[in-house]
């Protein structure tokens, strides 16, 4: 009735309250000593405490109900609707809640739209909808995809607690990711009720490539079909050509055809035949004669590859700026029965899918960044280095990196994920092993495009590059002029720990406009001479050339501690900012870059801090030994081995049980910082560490020796293991937005094999890894499934232990596929899922508020309609919100425990009331004849006043009558006459006499007899 209620959550400690009578037994007895007064409240006190306790315990909760109503529109914008229906829904909507929200009630509407996620168009609020007429959060969603399930989670976690709640659900219901069904069971639960619109799709002209299939067992030089699978959604025949493409690493080989497609499904077959071991991309797409036949050209392509084992392929990847350098070692390799693909660091492979057709990768003395120009740096990308991770981790493929100059560390590949995979570090944290280096940055581009946000860039780059030993320092412009960006006022600080500390720092920089070249790298050379102990010292300057040139004495100062100044232009103005920058770095044995693009300038920086990495080089004869007899030195004639190589890289073993050193040198005597040859296997692939070079300055002395079987040996080891062929078939489906992977498997004469273990692990597009699991279904069969939730190529690796484990061989058996998910299906539904939409509806709270499928077109014409329906009807039980109380209650318990206290141990006694009434009694009465004595005043204050001006208009009339003296004489008399009492004058005229014959009697004669007075007094 009053709208509110108490609950419990802990009802049971309610029971404590049978407690009480107990309480007020042995109170009443234990109070005994008290006056009766003292006894009640001391009682009371203590009934109240234990039931504020109690109530406390209980969990007491005050729930209130509310008549408001909330109402949150959840609308499909993915692509498979229309875009002038994904128009009508907004308009819908702002209609519905104009014409049907109670403002009375505070009823509440919102807007979620949703695709591949979800995001709050516009939050809970009580008023009309007031948009744009377009939806704006489209630009955080991806079209692709369906999820209304996370549409629906949203909601839940949008709605406010004081109100009713409602979802209107506004969709085709053709969900492709998560479970909407499950979510709607969800809702219900929570009390939400569920209406849904469902967006009707017109039939209109639609072709789609669904599928392409490949036989699973295709062998070279064996003719076999690929097949595809076409579907024409209109009621007419679609003329149009289908073109298949054959792809093989980045050669093309397209083979067109003219069809007409009847309506429904078509298979077309075109022969093929593969002749030469490759990993091969087959891609069919469809181009109709008549672009109002397919409207959507999203679902016109569909692919699938095979891959055709050989004797193993190998991709030798080598710095384009030194091309050819690995020819010979190219040869030999060939001469082993090894095929080798060289590609220049300058045309590197762009997805995971090209590295599919390699066994084994060879990073041949390739730095990350390589280049003399600013405009033909190139890079190993953050992207593509984490495909080379996940193609030996995931993929199970080799990766070997050969030493030199520009590898290792010494090629700017510190603190990258391809560290991460080899089994060294390139970074020495030895001092005593390798010498150290110091850098200075100087930051002046803040007015090219994006300055501020290019120089941080650059920063972190160069600072990443670093070894721990290394020192660097960065000079901006500030607030106050040239000033360090960390440690001043030497600038400089060595790298090790602090790089977190100095990235954070870089993040937050802002440097300013620099006016004169010559303080920051005065500041620059007093940093250089505070570090003697560095063996290279660099210093890159980048900016617009604005700035006062340098003076003479900086230069000669930097030029005597050997400090080489390498400029990065960008943005000059004329040629004199470039002269400038090109005077100081020729001056100082640096180099200069002119910079039109900011894309190439982490590249540039890569380039240039890997200066400092040069003493990870040594260069000089040193002694080498085989420590441990891998399996990639079986074979060889270890006695005859050279003693001596002329140079290797220095780096650092990792510290794992799983890396084995082969191969290590004299010198440096720490013997961690002395590999030559280190291999290790890393998840599913193998990788190999060879920090000398192959031939050609360094280990020229093996070139007569066991050259061909090393370095063949080394390559054949490290690359992903090939399966038997004919014992296992692996097949793959796409259906439903789930990969179903059937794996046969058959052993030597052609039995069953049963009981495998058999995991999977797929890398999707995003290259993430998928793992699962294959279960036997049947003899020598096993299915594993996974979800795919996105288009594009998904790459799977299965392993099951060796079959020849018996015989020593137990690297476990690794089978290669994968899948190409053209399209989403979200291209691919053409029909309203009338079957979900039915039962979300069916998803009902339990205290009412029936779900409803609101009947009519989605259109502009259709609006009127759609309106027909109340979706703010007030048919829900009202909302319940409780909040705790108890803490409250605690509070109160305390304080009444200290009223308990105060009673049993302070003695108040009441002597004192009477008196202070007395006191409050004579305090009124005061107050009460104040306004008389103030009336009394008053009326004297009057009087006084009559009788001032009576004598002054006496004194006028009789001035001739006196002189000064006598004047002085009258006054006194005046002001005694004035001070006749009160009292003289009432028995004056109680005599008879008047008020006017008192007053001049009494002013004569007593004026007559205070002059006769006066000359008395003088004549004596």
């Amino acid at each position: 009735m009053l709208g509110f209620d108490i609950a419990f959550d802990s009802p049971w400690y309610l029971l404590l309250l049978v407690f009480l009578p107990l309480l007020w037994v042995f109170s009443f007895k234990s109070l005994s000593g008290f006056g009766p007064i003292r006894r009640m409240f001391a009682l009371l006190f203590r009934t109240v405490v234990l039931l504020l306790i109690v109530l406390a315990l209980a969990e007491t909760q005050y729930e209130r109900k509310s008549d408001k109503l909330t109402v949150i529109y959840l609308l499909d914008q993915s692509l498979s609707i229309p875009a002038e229906q994904r128009q009508a829904m907004l308009d819908y909507v702002e209609k519905e809640v104009q014409e049907h929200r109670n403002d009375s009630r505070e009823d509440m509407a919102g807007v979620i739209a949703f695709g591949r996620q979800a995001a709050i168009e516009v939050p809970p609020f009580d008023d009309d909808l007031a948009t744009t007429g377009r939806i704006e959060s489209l630009l955080e969603l991806h079209q692709d995809a369906t999820n209304l399930e996370g549409a629906m989670k949203l909601a839940l976690a949008t709605f406010p607690e004081d109100s009713a709640k409602r979802v209107v659900i506004v969709t085709d219901g053709n969900e492709n990711i998560g479970n909407a069904r499950e979510m709607a069971s969800v809702l219900a639960e929570r009390g939400v009720s569920i209406y849904v619109v469902p967006v009707h799709i017109e039939h209109t002209g639609e072709v789609a490539v669904e599928k392409v299939t490949i036989p699973s067992d295709v062998r070279h030089g064996q003719p076999f079909d690929v097949r595809m699978v076409l579907s024409n959604h209109s009621e007419k025949n679609v003329p149009g050509k289908l073109i298949l493409y054959r792809k093989v690493g980045r050669h093309l080989e397209p083979n067109e055809t003219a069809v007409e497609l009847a309506p429904g499904k078509t298979v077309l077959t075109l022969p093929q035949q593969i002749d030469r071991p490759d990993f091969y991309t087959y891609e069919a797409e469809f181009v109709p004669d008549n672009t109002e036949d397919d409207l959507m050209l999203q679902n016109n392509r569909a692919s699938a590859f095979t891959h055709i084992r050989g004797q193993g392929h190998v991709l030798l990847i080598e710095d384009w700026a030194n091309p050819g350098e690995f020819d010979f070692m190219v040869e030999r390799l060939q001469a082993m029965n090894l095929e080798v693909t060289v590609m220049g660091s300058d045309e590197l492979f762009a997805s995971l899918a090209e590295l599919q057709r390699y066994d084994t990768v060879v990073l041949a003395n390739v730095p990350r960044s390589s280049g003399e120009r600013a405009e033909a740096v190139t890079n190993f990308s953050d992207a593509q280095i984490e495909m080379l991770v996940h193609n030996v981790k995931n993929m199970g493929s080799g990766l070997v990196m050969i030493g030199g100059p520009r590898s290792f560390g010494a090629g700017g590949w510190q603190n990258t994920e391809l560290e991460k995979a080899l089994p060294v570090d390139f970074q020495i944290r030895n001092a005593k092993v390798v010498p150290q280096g110091a850098l200075v940055m100087t930051m002046h581009a803040s007015e090219m495009a994006q300055g501020n946000h290019w120089q941080k860039r650059i920063g972190e780059e160069a600072l990443k590059t670093l070894g721990p030993q290394d020192y660097c320092g960065l000079v901006h412009y500030g607030v106050k002029g040239d000033d360090w960006l960390w440690n001043q006022p030497d600038g400089l600080v060595k790298v090790g720990g602090n790089r977190k500390a100095m990235m954070a720092q870089l993040s937050r920089m802002t440097p300013g406009d620099m006016p004169d070249f010559d303080p920051g790298m005065r500041l620059a050379a007093a940093a250089f001479a505070k570090v003697p102990d560095v063996e290279v010292r660099h210093m890159i300057i980048i900016s617009d050339g604005d700035p006062t040139p340098p003076s003479s004495a900086a230069m000669k100062q930097l030029q005597k501690l050997k400090v080489k100044v390498s400029t990065v232009a960008v943005g000059t103005h004329g040629p004199a900012g470039s002269t400038t920058l090109q005077r100081i770095a020729r001056q100082t044995g640096g180099k200069y870059y002119a910079v039109t693009n900011p894309k190439a300038l982490p590249r540039i920086y890569q380039i240039e801090a890997r200066k400092i990495s040069r003493p990870l080089i040594k260069e000089e004869p040193v002694p080498v030994e085989v420590v441990y007899p891998h399996e990639m030195l079986r074979g060889i004639d270890i006695q005859q081995m050279p003693r001596f190589i002329n140079g290797f890289v220095l780096t650092t073993v990792k510290d794992n049980p799983l890396v084995e050193v082969s191969m290590i040198a004299h010198d440096p005597p720490t013997r961690r910082n002395a590999t030559v040859l280190a291999s290790w296997t890393y998840e599913l692939g193998r990788t190999v560490a060879l920090t000398t070079d192959a031939g050609q300055r360094w280990a020229k002395d093996w070139i007569d020796w066991e050259y061909d079987k090393l370095y063949s040996q080394i390559v054949r080891w490290s690359m992903r293991p090939v399966a038997v062929e004919g014992q296992f078939t692996v097949a793959t489906d796409v259906r439903d937005g789930k990969v179903k992977v059937v794996v046969t498997a058959l052993g030597n004469d052609d039995e069953l094999l049963n009981y495998l273990h058999i995991t999977g692990s797929a890398v999707d597009p995003g290259m993430e890894s998928l793992d699962f699991e294959l279960e036997q279904t049947s003899a020598g069969r096993y299915i594993g499934e996974f979800d795919v939730d996105e288009a594009g190529s998904y790459f799977l690796t299965l392993t099951t232990p060796n079959l020849n484990a018996a015989q020593g061989d137990t690297r476990p058996i690794t089978l290669r596929t994968g899948v190409n998910v053209s399209y989403s299906s979200e291209f691919r539904d053409r029909e309203s899922n009338l079957a979900l939409i039915e039962s979300l509806v069916r998803s009902t709270p339990q205290d009412g508020g029936d779900g409803k499928v609101i009947a009519g077109p989605l259109s502009p014409s259709g609006i009127p309609q759609l309106l027909q329906t109340d979706t703010f009807l007030h048919d829900l039980a009202k909302a319940m919100t409780s909040r705790d109380i108890w803490p409250w209650l605690v509070l109160g318990a305390s304080c009444v425990f200290f009223g308990d206290v105060f009673v049993r141990r302070v003695t108040v006694h009441f002597y004192w009331v009477f008196p202070m009434l007395l006191v409050v009694r004579d305090r009124l009465l005061r107050r009460e004849s104040e306004p008389v004595l103030v009336e009394r005043l008053e009326r004297l204050r009057s009087r006084k006043d009559g009788v001032t001006q009576q004598i002054e208009e006496r004194r006028v009339a009789a001035r001739f009558e006196s002189d000064s003296e006598e004047q002085l004489d009258v006054d006194v008399l005046e002001t005694k006459a004035a001070t006749v009492p009160d009292s003289q004058k009432r028995r004056q005229k109680s005599a008879g006499v008047s008020d006017s014959k008192i007053e001049q009697e009494s002013y004569t004669e007593r004026l007559l007899k205070a002059k006769k007075k006066v000359w008395k007094d003088r004549d004596k």
